[in-house]
């Protein structure tokens, strides 16, 4: 089976790399490859490659900044997942995986958001991640899966737990919003969850992948201090100081509460998932033997 991975560069594209079963003949691509907002060359090159599967794991994530940038947010997360799909139409086998957010969530449930529930993004952020989602499965149909997840971190990269871990060793006192509610998650997790789905042709439409578990970012810098610091990886005291949203306020609206139902996904594939603490530990071991 051949995968086209798009996003390479990125958490996620590096931990489908890591993980890549032995099995499949996988195409990484980071922008320098393929610039997927072109929709020439996304055509000519999936026509040239003709994988089996197009997992999409590029996305412009710079979720406050895009509220500014807006062309840019939807050419990479709108347009780009058209193009790939319109793409994988035409090579007339070819599947595809769309990895999406929570985003796509206003945050009014107080109950987690299951696949099937009616979306409403806050900001222009999650409506360009929505408009990929509807892209993808709008052109491919049954050949088109969407994964949604949260929360994404990993060993490298610009991500909550190394900004968490830079500013635990340089500051005493670290404020943290306490009222948005959802689960951290890995993105070696959510690789592993993707290569399964990568082989299993028969699922398709959406579904939600996170760890196990439910936390606040108050909740998830406590963690990432505790662990941290049983990982030798902070060298002071630090205090955490909870606050509401509206004490940090940000460009872009997020959702208050985003934990996703993953049921579906766990009985689809047979699998089980980690506790987020438990998959953040692993990866502050990382971090530590790097």
């Amino acid at each position: 089976m051949r995968v086209l991975v798009t996003g390479a560069s990125g958490q996620v594209g590096q931990a489908l790399q890591a993980i890549k079963p032995s099995d499949v003949d996988g195409v990484f691509t980071a922008r320098a490859d393929l610039d997927i907002a072109n929709e020439t060359s996304v055509l000519e090159y999936v026509a040239n490659v003709k994988p089996d599967v197009i997992v999409n794991a590029a996305a412009y994530t710079a979720v406050d900044k895009a509220e500014t940038n807006e062309p840019d947010a939807r050419s990479v997360n709108s347009l780009a997942p058209r193009y790939l799909a319109q793409a994988a139409l035409r090579a007339g086998r070819t599947r595809m995986i769309q990895i999406s957010t929570d985003f796509v969530f206003d945050g009014q449930k107080s109950s987690p958001y299951r696949p099937d529930d009616s979306i409403a993004p806050l900001s222009v952020y999650g409506r360009s991640k929505a408009d990929g989602e509807a892209a993808v499965l709008h052109s491919l149909g049954d050949g088109g899966t969407v994964v949604r997840t949260s929360w994404i971190y990993a060993a490298a990269g610009h991500n909550f737990v190394r900004t968490m871990l830079r500013l635990f060793n340089e500051r005493g006192v670290v404020s943290v919003v306490t009222d948005q509610i959802g689960t951290p998650t890995s993105a070696s997790s959510l690789a592993q969850v993707i290569w399964r789905f990568a082989k299993r042709p028969e699922l398709s439409g959406i579904f939600h992948w996170t760890d196990a578990g439910v936390a606040s970012w108050y909740d998830f810098a406590v963690a990432i201090a505790e662990e941290g610091a049983a990982a030798g990886l902070i060298h002071r005291e630090v205090t955490i100081k909870p606050i509401p949203s509206k004490d940090y306020p940000t460009p872009a609206r997020r959702p208050a509460y985003s934990v996703l139902d993953k049921e579906s996904t766990l009985s689809s594939l047979g699998v089980s998932a980690l506790h987020w603490r438990a998959e953040l530990r692993a990866v502050l071991r990382e971090v530590a033997s790097a």
